[in-house]
């Protein structure tokens, strides 16, 4: 499932191809695999329906995402597979079959990177994880970071930002940290989220991809 990078920066090619990657979880031992995907057209369709319907679940939570209303199955499309996403499913299988359903038990998390600016800015990439609701408890999301910060710099970027991080959400943020990504910012009041009577805080998360320790992501293999 390998190609080359569309939609990625404006201003450099991408370093190499990018194959599946399988790893290890970390609290079972389970074996993962990483699936590059640069098109909808390369993932089947219930794939795509049971992670439209967690990433609005996500929103409907209202409390990790800055979406106020639902996203329609074309809106999700244009915001997860505009550029390049990552697809983790529990499987040692180097290619998606189109025939598997089982999608609560196969899909571990998902993740995508586009860029965070146009044109000349285009080198600073951002990305939207999201981990399967009934596979949590797993570290899942920390894999996730890790595969992030393998690949993000294989597509071309030269920094990460992370525009909206709430303090009310140390999974996320705690994840960041140990990854040594730098706090560049901080909005006050920014979010109105569900559970809280007042505006929430978040933070800003920026990291140079031109040299990034492989000591972060090592383990990241079977």
């Amino acid at each position: 499932m390998s190609t080359t990078l569309i939609n990625g920066p404006d201003f450099f090619e991408p370093l190499t191809t990018i194959e599946p990657l399988q790893f290890k979880l970390l609290n079972s031992g389970a074996t993962a695999t990483a699936f590059p995907v640069y098109s909808p057209e390369n993932v089947p369709d219930s794939l795509i329906d049971f992670m439209h319907s967690e990433f609005n679940r996500v929103i409907e939570d209202g409390r990790t995402y800055p979406q106020l209303k639902e996203l329609t199955r074309d809106e999700f499309i244009k915001q997860w597979f505009s550029s390049f996403c990552a697809i983790v499913l529990k499987t040692d299988k180097t290619k998606i079959d189109p025939n598997w359903t089982n999608w609560e038990d196969l899909l571990l998390g998902t993740f995508y990177i586009k860029p965070n600016y146009t044109g000349r800015c285009s080198h600073n990439c951002n990305a939207g994880f999201l981990v399967n609701t009934a596979q949590r408890g797993q570290k899942i999301g920390f894999r996730l970071g890790q595969l992030y910060l393998k690949w993000a710099p294989l597509l071309g970027y030269k920094y990460s930002v992370f525009n909206l991080v709430f303090v009310t959400n140390p999974a996320s943020w705690k994840i960041w940290d140990k990854l040594k990504f730098d706090r560049i910012g901080y909005i006050p009041k920014v979010a109105i989220l569900k559970g809280y009577d007042e505006p929430i805080d978040a933070i800003m998360f920026g990291k140079d991809l031109t040299s990034v320790d492989s000591s972060l992501y090592e383990d990241l293999q079977c």
